[in-house]
């Protein structure tokens, strides 16, 4: 690293740093933690259940597939995703994540394989968004089967 380029990067994270301990005791309200816990169960007794189920049959038919969880960290929105990769295709993902503004969200990105001739992969796309109360096995299931297909149908 040059010497320009390190002093710039210091000063980007001193003042980060600065704005980050003013911001940090007042962003979080006790109404915040408390959704956050409401939806990281929620996430971990609804949600993790289907996707883990799904992880299971995946691999029975020789595909790859894993299950994150991230329900329990201070410094992130609590979140559980299935990493899906298709014989010899690439890593494709859905994550249900907590959105503070919206409940529940549902994010997907389908990536084709690289010898069908695609270059590009889709883009992370919304799926879907629920309220945290209104979480089902039967609404994760369908988001979670459309995700599959899109996968399926990439690769």
């Amino acid at each position: 690293m040059n010497d320009n380029y390190q002093a710039k990067l210091q000063a980007l994270l001193q003042s980060h740093a600065e704005r980050a301990a003013k911001v940090l005791s007042t962003e979080r309200t006790p109404q915040d933690l408390a959704d956050r816990r409401t939806c990281g169960e929620r996430l971990r007794s609804v949600v993790r259940p289907v996707l883990d189920a799904t992880m299971a049959e995946l691999k029975s038919a020789g595909h790859d597939a894993a299950v994150r969880e991230h329900t329990e960290r201070e410094d992130a929105y609590p979140s559980v995703a299935l990493s899906f990769t298709p014989g010899g295709g690439l890593a494709s993902a859905i994550i249900f994540r907590y959105d503070p503004r919206r409940g529940i969200v549902v994010q997907r990105e389908v990536k084709h394989a690289p010898w069908k001739g695609q270059h590009q992969t889709q883009g992370g796309d919304r799926t879907g968004t629920i309220g945290i109360a209104a979480v089902s096995a039967s609404w994760v299931e369908t988001k979670t089967l459309s995700f599959i297909e899109a996968v399926l149908k990439a690769n």
